[in-house]
């Protein structure tokens, strides 16, 4: 018999077709702040949670929904909001002198993006929410109210006659069901393995799509327990009376507290042993026979009827959230057993993130399971992945899990908050005609300061934490105050300047025999590598010393060999080997790196009979070159040399976007366009530059096809952990086991 996998998650879900006939919208009830898509929401679609002001975007309100449950009422409105996107198009330069000219023309326009916004309110106040919603919703496109939850039935009449609007009552269970499911499928960071007192106690998991069977234990006032077997097909087998209502209800009695979260924190505080009678209380030690620990709770409450004292609110409070939860843990194990279902998932606002709950349930579940931990998913969101990945159900991304390593946690918080200053600069110049530009730096350099604070604190905050997500909540940060591109001028700049020295880089190169050529190109595009405003060593170097350039960066590198080398084997494989059918290249930075550094590169490669793809980001992040940027760049270096022109023409040469804004690369969530393309042309190399996309992220992705990961190290700290120095070179040629 296989082991049983026990998964939680730990949110509420509730999802009601906001209009007859329409699609399915899922509503997530969350405390913590939403994660966005790096600024460009309509390239990674998901929903965003409004981060700090609970009442936004009202005056934009455009439909609601409510849900009613025994305790609480979770309200959900849709709105629009505007957000500036950076835009870049090439100037008209025939018959101008175009040396002192720009390369292109970059402009700042708003772009409408749709955002849910949630809201809880206790049901003692249910006539102040109606009121909110009376005051600021009612006037909107919605006339008929969608409702799911007891409430919709026990406030019908309150709510049709308050609002003046009929009310539309949704089954709360195929919502639960239907909101279950879009969140599994399509929201990451949503379930992950919850053990007490490991070094990581959140730890969020790759894991395969197939979602079905599972068990749903949702816990709200009561606790329901769900079969579902299919998107379609799902029966309640069971549940309780003792659930979040009991907590609450009893918690009041016996301390007084009415507030939920102040009933939790006063457990918190608490120590249960006070108020429970242990199996070491009954029988002076461990129960041998029974294999039962001393530590083992024999009866809640047990010690009230046998101590001649009064016991704290705090004791009691724990006590009773162990009793509720220990409870609820039993009752799901055994409904999974009976059932042979291998996945549990918790949901509900009874565990919504409060560690206290979520410890008391793994244990239980560990305990009356006997299995070591508490195994947890965390399924991705049904984005393509890159055909060529050996195997996707276990491709991570990110090469360091910074919840597991706390040195390089503590480093890396640190690493940002150091930098923080100058990004905010950086955003401010970058827009030197708004006057309120200082004022949204300082909101940003605030925003992920706090941020940062929280994962010091709690790493889990927000999902996994990586370099990535540093990186990536960053570019989020920057987009919320409308700084859609702080780099955009610099790679203006730099891409001007690097195409004027193209031709003669072409020159020098093509003067080469054959085998100083190839060395020559991977010299070059390692140079160009350096040139990353996003790493601080160079960012110094570059603002210090304007005239720091190719051959500077050349001069900068690790000699051979290198920290990771497998040069002579790549040149190997160029001597002896058929050329390439076609090559994926993954470009970084924009100037010198893409035009110095990689089209001499994808030259050599054409030049070979390969066909080359070339993929971009479809949004900005730091200075790396965006999709738009590259089709300007290709088109003047076209007008300069013959090869890189017929092979546009004749589409040996293609550009594509990611799908990503992230100086960052995730191969499981790449653009479909890409991924067609990349089977159409039967793509047989990939290469992966810059020390986001080959270091921080895929350094040991694994591929069915032959692979090159090159970067420069660009960070002291980094390259001393890998045994290098800084500015050692990654050089990793990688052929797949046959």
């Amino acid at each position: 018999m296989r082991r049983p996998r026990y998964h939680a998650n730990l949110c509420a879900y509730v999802c009601i077709p906001m209009r007859p006939g329409e699609e399915w919208v899922a509503f997530k009830m969350a405390e913590r702040g939403g994660r966005g898509s790096g600024g460009h929401g309509s390239l990674d679609k998901s929903i965003t949670l409004p981060p700090d002001e609970i009442f936004r975007n009202l005056e934009n309100a455009k439909r609601f929904a409510i849900d009613i449950g025994g305790s609480l009422t979770k309200l959900a409105y849709y709105s629009t909001v505007q957000h500036k996107v950076a835009r870049v198009r090439s100037f008209d330069h025939s018959g101008k002198d175009i040396e002192n000219e720009p390369l292109y023309e970059i402009t700042v326009q708003e772009e409408i993006t749709a955002r849910l916004h949630f809201i809880k309110f206790e049901n003692t106040y249910i006539e102040t929410c109606l009121d909110f919603i009376k005051d600021h919703l009612v006037n909107t496109e919605t006339k008929v109210i969608k409702a799911t939850g007891g409430g919709a039935y026990k406030f019908k009449d309150l709510i049709e006659k308050k609002l003046g609007l009929k009310v539309d009552k949704e089954d709360v269970m195929t919502c639960l069901i239907k909101g279950c499911n879009f969140v599994l499928r399509n929201i990451p960071h949503e379930v992950f393995a919850y053990q007490k007192d490991s070094d990581t106690e959140f730890r969020f998991q790759t894991n395969d799509p197939n979602i079905f069977p599972y068990l749903l234990v949702n816990i709200g006032s009561g606790v329901s327990i769900v079969k579902v077997e299919t998107e379609d097909k799902f029966e309640w087998i069971g549940g309780s009376s003792i659930g979040g209502g009991t907590f609450w209800g009893l918690g009041a009695l016996l301390t007084k507290t009415k507030k939920f979260d102040e009933l939790l924190q006063l457990a918190s505080k608490g120590q249960h042993t006070n108020v429970d009678m242990l199996v070491k209380d009954v029988y002076g030690g461990a129960y041998q026979t029974l294999g039962l620990s001393g530590n083992l709770i024999a009866s809640s409450f047990g010690k009230s009827t046998t101590a001649d004292k009064e016991f704290s609110k705090e004791d009691m409070a724990k006590s009773l959230l162990h009793m509720i939860s220990n409870d609820i843990g039993q009752l799901a194990c055994l409904y999974a057993k009976l059932h042979n279902l291998e996945k549990i998932y918790f949901g509900g606002f009874f565990i919504r993130g409060h560690p206290v709950t979520m410890r008391t349930i793994t244990y239980s579940i560990n305990f009356f399971s006997k299995f070591d931990m508490l195994e947890m998913d965390r399924l991705e969101r049904p984005l393509v992945n890159l055909p060529l990945l050996k195997d996707p159900s276990t491709y991570i991304p990110d090469t360091v899990d910074l919840t597991d390593d706390a040195m390089a946690r503590k480093y890396w918080l640190t690493c940002f908050e150091e930098a923080l200053d100058g990004v905010a600069k950086r955003a401010a110049a970058s827009q030197p005609d708004s006057m309120d530009a200082l004022e949204r730096a300082e909101k940003f350099r605030q925003k992920y300061w706090n941020k940062l604070q929280t994962l010091r604190q709690q790493p889990f905050a927000y999902g996994t934490l990586t370099v990535r997500s540093l990186l990536d909540t960053r570019e989020h940060c920057l987009n919320e105050f409308n700084f859609p591109d702080p780099y955009s001028k610099i790679k203006q700049k730099e891409n001007g300047i690097a195409l004027k020295c193209f031709h003669s880089v072409i020159e020098s190169l093509d003067s080469l025999d054959w085998e100083e050529r190839q060395f020559a190109l991977v010299k070059g595009l390692l140079a160009g590598n350096v040139f990353d405003w996003g790493a601080k060593a160079v960012s110094d170097v570059l603002e210090s010393e304007p005239q720091f350039g190719f051959e500077e960066a050349k001069s900068k590198l690790q000699e051979r060999p290198w920290l990771q080398d497998s040069y002579n084997q790549w040149l190997e494989r160029l001597k002896e080997g058929p050329p390439h059918k076609c090559a994926l290249i993954f470009t970084d930075n924009s100037g010198i790196d893409i035009i110095l550094g990689v089209f001499p590169f994808v030259r050599e490669l054409l030049s070979r009979g390969t066909e080359v793809i070339l993929a971009c980001n479809s949004g900005p992040a730091l200075n790396d070159v965006t999709y738009s940027e590259s089709l300007i760049v290709t088109e003047r270096i076209a007008a300069m040399d013959p090869i890189i022109q017929s092979a546009l023409k004749e589409e040996k040469l293609l550009l594509v976007q990611t799908g990503s804004s992230s100086p960052c690369l995730d191969l499981s969530r790449l653009d479909k366009g890409l991924a067609v393309l990349v089977r159409e042309r039967k793509t047989d190399l990939v290469i992966i530059e810059g020390m986001g996309r080959a270091i921080h992220t895929n350094y040991y992705a694994a591929f069915k096809c032959e692979s090159l990961k090159l970067a420069v190290i660009k960070n002291s700290w980094l390259a001393d952990r890998l045994g290098g120095k800084i500015f050692s070179v990654i050089f990793k040629y990688e052929v797949p086991c046959q």
